[in-house]
């Protein structure tokens, strides 16, 4: 079994689109209005309206209600990575800084509220 994607349900699929296309640097691939995905080696953020689970009723997933999930990019140089962004960002939880474990990190908040953290292994 292969983990294909992370789907965050919005409200606002363009704003958030938009948001990823600036934290990756790379343009959102849009088969249709309501979707929007970021495609990596290792996997796929994808964003798509509330109404693409409107058949789920009362299990839908709410939006902008995530307090649990954390998702992780790993980037080369966290540093440069948060200097390029910070301009951008409205809700800087962790500047970066150097993991207990190693990891060099620094986590904000997606215009949605959902946690996003940049990180780099440590080296050899």
């Amino acid at each position: 079994m292969d983990l294909a994607s992370i789907r965050i349900i919005t409200h606002d699929v363009d704003r958030l689109a938009r948001f990823y296309e600036s934290v990756t640097g790379a343009a959102a691939e849009r088969p249709a209005p309501v979707f929007a995905e970021f495609r990596t080696t290792t996997g796929t953020l994808a964003i798509a309206s509330t109404v693409t689970v409107d058949m789920l009723g009362s299990h839908a997933p709410r939006p902008a209600a995530n307090s649990s999930v954390i998702i992780e990019f790993l980037v080369v140089d966290v540093d440069a990575e948060f200097a390029r962004l910070r301009d951008a960002l409205e809700d800087i939880v962790l500047e970066p800084a150097t993991m207990p474990w190693g990891n060099r990190s620094t986590l904000f908040r997606d215009p949605d509220g959902n946690l996003v953290n940049l990180f780099s292994r440590p080296a050899d």
